[in-house]
């Protein structure tokens, strides 16, 4: 990790849309997915998927967390291995809806909800990150609005404690595109990164519930053309747009030279100043 005084952003990519950031004094975790292959994440009304990757880090090899960014409370972003393994005082910043869940059922006692545009900061040591949510939507159909846990999307902005904001990531959650997203880059008209969770998702009766390729590469040029790291494409079975999906609707609309390409087990280093992120 680079030192604090480069004010640098390390990701390290784990799997489906968990992902690792350290900024300086702090650590986070995004959506924590720790299932291995060819076990099966919980969607609700009984349906399943089974995992076809295998996470890069699993819940005894993290560090102590600061908090964990959580957009919603689904079996592949908060699976039954985070539950047992992590840290039940670690503060988690996700929905109003996940936050009520995690407390009274799974023991997660500083789960914190946050409704749209309402922010909330973690400081330690010298480092401190605003999270606002954002919004997000499952799916645009009303029935399964009804029946799908809330979403949000988050903005986290780095900085020195107290101290102006040094680099801004945002984080799409599992949301569809629609034309609620266009206030975010009214209210943030600069993210240094995009963290998109793309795989067009299908459920039984042909329902897709979250960006597939053309819908990604379209809110990358909606957002203002942010570079841009792909996430969760390719590791349940209900994943049925594949990265390359992404890429080819990137190039088509003239995108490519913005993405950040970081497989599992890879860090992307972001400095601040718009250069594009160091991946080792």
């Amino acid at each position: 990790m680079a030192a604090f005084d480069d004010d640098a952003l390390d990701l390290y990519f784990i799997g489906t849309a968990t992902v690792l950031l350290r900024y300086g004094d702090l650590v986070l975790l995004t959506d924590p997915n720790f299932l291995h292959r060819g076990e099966r994440a919980h969607l609700g009304y009984g349906l399943t998927s089974r995992r076809l990757t295998e996470p890069a880090l699993h819940p005894a090899e993290l560090p102590a967390l600061d908090a964990v960014i959580l957009s919603h409370l689904h079996g592949d972003h908060f699976d039954r291995r985070a539950r047992r393994e992590l840290d039940r005082s670690v503060p988690i910043v996700t929905t109003p809806h996940a936050a009520r869940r995690l407390r009274t059922w799974q023991g997660f006692g500083q789960a914190g909800g946050l409704r749209t545009w309402e922010n909330h900061t973690v400081r330690k040591g010298r480092s401190q990150v605003r999270v606002t949510a954002l919004p997000g939507a499952h799916s645009l159909q009303p029935v399964l609005r009804r029946l799908l846990p809330p979403v949000m999307g988050s903005m986290l902005e780095f900085g020195r404690r107290d101290g102006p904001v040094a680099l801004r990531l945002y984080i799409s959650g599992d949301t569809l595109l629609y034309d609620g997203l266009d206030e975010i880059v009214r209210r943030f008209p600069r993210a240094d990164l995009a963290v998109l969770h793309l795989g067009g998702t299908q459920l039984p009766g042909g329902f897709v519930v979250t960006m597939d390729g053309a819908q990604g590469a379209g809110l990358v040029r909606r957002l203002g053309r942010p570079r841009t790291l792909p996430v969760h494409y390719d590791d349940y079975t209900v994943f049925r747009s594949p990265l390359e999906d992404f890429l080819a609707e990137a190039d088509r609309l003239g995108l490519r030279e913005r993405l950040v390409h970081c497989g599992r087990g890879q860090h992307a280093l972001l400095a601040p100043g718009g250069g594009p992120p160091t991946v080792r």
